[in-house]
């Protein structure tokens, strides 16, 4: 038994199992404020735009970046709590990180790469070797354990660094844009791997990313932060089926806004006011695809209660449709539709084209704010 798990096992019997933290750096104009409860066994993605706060999160789980407040603590064990000047140093935490660019040391096979972590925890070259050789065989890559990571595709190197992170048999794993590095048609293939080798950790699992993807697929449990706060949580169709912001809204593919309900009505600003299948009361959001979104020249003669003028801002292809960002005419109430390229061309759409954008009551779908 190596000095790891001593502590790993002393960290379990000294307290509840799994991740405990809140977050607290004051950096300049930056405050960073997020409170985490992760069960082991639990994959949980942190989201959110560039300059949310997500990497600075990161680093401070992996000791990188001291708290200035809060507290930090793994498997009951205290890593960090800077009112009782109580902090664990990086290289002494049960924390593997698999980087954005992996950093595999260039000079060491694949083999060395991964026994490097057990080597420098005390554990004998041979031994370290061994469960190494071990893990690369799991990853499905002992025929590569004497390569370099220069000869490495990116798929192998993610791998690499992922066995690499679990030789030291972490109770923390923290993933940095694992899939970042790699192209459109290794990132298929590695995020369904990535996602059958962290369904098998058992300990407490930390993806950061901005991609929605990679969380949808990969976390049990995703945070959003914006502005270095928690702004939404929940399972991934949670977050999906109720977005609470437009960064939420967008990333999921939705029209967002937030409004006054009484009964089946929504009023979303001043001579705007939308109809919902939903009888609510209060403050909500209200919600609807773009492909619910329906463009015509002339004011429609249809039997939608929900019809809006509106000029279009742009357009751009959006997969096998043509995404069209309009704005109502007065400035308010921007959406997008997603039209089939016939359509389009139908309809003669262009930029600054004013248009009538009408919305079925059946296809919103309205929820508490």
């Amino acid at each position: 038994m190596n000095r790891f798990t001593k502590e790993k096992e002393r960290g379990v019997a000294g307290g509840a199992p799994g991740l405990d933290a809140h977050l607290l750096l004051d950096r300049g104009s930056f405050r960073l404020d997020v409170r985490l409860s992760v069960a082991p066994g639990e994959v949980l993605a942190l989201l959110g735009p560039n300059g949310a706060g997500k990497t600075t999160a990161l680093r401070t789980l992996a000791g990188l970046t001291p708290l200035t407040g809060g507290h930090l603590r793994l498997d009951g064990r205290e890593l960090e709590d800077p009112a009782r000047r109580r902090r664990v140093a990086p290289e002494d935490r049960p924390v593997g990180v698999i980087f954005q660019d992996y950093l595999l040391f260039p000079h060491l096979t694949a083999l060395d790469n991964v026994a490097f972590g057990p080597r420098c925890q005390g554990v004998g070259k041979a031994e370290a070797r061994a469960h190494a050789a071990e893990l690369l065989d799991r990853m499905g890559l002992s025929d590569h354990a004497q390569v370099k990571p220069r000869r490495l595709s990116g798929g192998q190197a993610q791998r690499v660094a992922l066995a690499r992170a679990l030789a030291t048999e972490p109770r923390l794993l923290l993933l940095d844009e694992p899939l970042a590095a790699l192209d459109a048609r290794a990132r298929l293939d590695v995020r369904a791997e990535l996602r059958r080798h962290l369904a098998a950790f058992e300990a407490v699992a930390v993806l950061v990313t901005h991609d929605p993807l990679d969380a949808m697929v990969l976390a049990d449990r995703l945070v959003v932060i914006e502005g270095g706060q928690v702004v939404q949580e929940g399972t991934p169709a949670e977050i999906a089926r109720r977005p609470r912001t437009d960064y939420i809204a967008r990333l999921v593919g939705l029209n967002l806004y937030q409004g006054e309900a009484e009964g089946h009505s929504v009023v979303l600003g001043p001579g705007l006011t939308m109809t919902s299948t939903e009888e609510l009361s209060g403050p909500v959001f209200v919600a609807f695809p773009p492909s619910a979104v329906t463009l015509q020249r002339d004011r429609p003669d249809s039997s939608a209660r929900n019809a809006w003028q509106a000029r279009i801002d742009g357009l751009e292809s959006h997969g096998d449709q043509i995404r069209v960002a309009l704005t109502g005419v007065a400035g308010e109430l921007p959406l997008t539709a997603d039209l089939t390229a016939v359509a389009v061309a139908e309809l003669g759409l262009h930029a600054d084209a004013v248009v009538w954008a009408t919305v079925k009551a059946a296809q919103t779908h309205a929820y508490p704010a």
